[in-house]
């Protein structure tokens, strides 16, 4: 689940390690975002897209517990520029949820140029990562979480806080698909989430990473360094079976500590349930917003590591840091990034 930060496993698959997604709407049409291969990891992370790999948009409609759309990205060898050879394919219906499936090519071209195909448009490379927090107050976050004990920012100072990300880098992959698509249609309430995977030795394919809610990972298992935890290979509908109630636990205990509310154990039980599936919602053609008030897809404008943080342990945690931080890093226009 979505983490920038150096782990082993992103020694070995710097290229499909996932650290952000995003759904917004663009013009008459939804965006999808997928962020990957960050270099916060240093020498980890390896120029391009995994060449061996599958990058794969999964879209549910209306709360359905399986996908019945997905957009499946793949990419060739690097050649002497950097660029990489790319095709997109369409899978729908029980195909969409099939590695074996073929789906239906809709696009090709290269990274770094726009491709595009009736009603569909599409960007990868190389961008400016736009993502920000200060990690610092994560790692406070993380203590009382991670031990049940009340959350003191007594020392935080927002004032001062600095983006641990700036001057970072990521792949991204930048989808977008207009509103006359059959099933994404302005109205449709839908779930998003990503995946990466890589082709076994057998003539499979093995679900590397997923991402749909952002920090889940540096959240609710940072200590889990080697991502042994099944959270990434598994499908999100077995989350909350699998998950739900040491992740209600967890934010019960730091509740209660930090006395933020008079029934800890109800309230773990309500943030669990509303982050699993670990799907991130959104109804077409509506303003993204995560936030607060509504989980709504998500911009890169949107300061979700703030929302995160206060909701899991029910009180303000202020950031310090404001959407201008990354300002320049974003763009009103196709393909919404700034390549680098």
């Amino acid at each position: 689940m979505s983490h920038h930060l150096d782990t082993p496993l992103a020694s070995q698959t710097g290229q499909l390690f996932i650290d952000d997604l995003y759904v917004f709407a663009g013009a008459d049409s939804t965006v999808f975002v997928m962020d990957v291969n960050s270099t916060i990891t240093g020498a980890h992370a390896e120029p391009a897209f995994h060449p061996e790999g599958r990058y794969e948009f999964k879209v549910h409609a209306d709360g359905a517990d399986f996908e019945d759309l997905t957009y499946r990205l793949s990419f060739g060898e690097a050649d002497s520029d950097g660029r990489q050879a790319l095709q997109l394919h369409t899978l729908t219906g029980r195909d969409a949820r099939d590695d074996s499936a073929t789906g239906e090519l809709v696009l090709e071209g290269r990274t770094g140029e726009t491709a595009t195909a009736p009603d569909t448009r599409l960007w990868a490379g190389r961008i400016a990562d736009c993502f920000y927090i200060d990690l610092s107050l994560l790692g406070i976050i993380n203590s009382a979480v991670n031990n049940g004990t009340a959350v003191d920012l007594s020392e935080w100072r927002p004032e001062n806080a600095q983006n641990s990300f700036a001057d970072t880098t990521v792949e991204s992959i930048v989808l977008e698909v207009a509103h006359q698509h059959p099933q994404l249609k302005p109205g449709t309430r839908i779930g998003v989430w990503c995946a990466t995977k890589l082709a076994t030795d057998a003539g499979g394919w093995r679900q590397i990473n997923r991402a749909g809610h952002p920090m889940m990972w540096p959240i609710f298992w940072p200590t889990d360094t080697e991502f042994t935890h099944p959270s990434n290979t598994r499908h999100p509908s077995e989350d909350f079976d699998a998950d739900g109630a040491y992740t209600a636990d967890l934010i019960a205990k730091t509740v209660a500590a930090t006395g933020t509310c008079d029934d800890p154990q109800g309230y773990g039980r309500t943030v669990a349930r509303k982050l699993f599936p670990d799907v991130l919602p959104y109804t077409v053609g509506t303003p993204a917003t995560y936030s607060f008030a509504t989980f709504n897809g998500r911009t890169p404008a949107d300061n979700a590591p703030e929302a995160m943080l206060s909701l899991v342990v029910n009180t303000a945690v202020p950031s310090g840091l404001k959407p201008t931080t990354t300002k320049h890093l974003r763009d009103k226009n196709f393909p919404y990034v700034v390549p680098m």
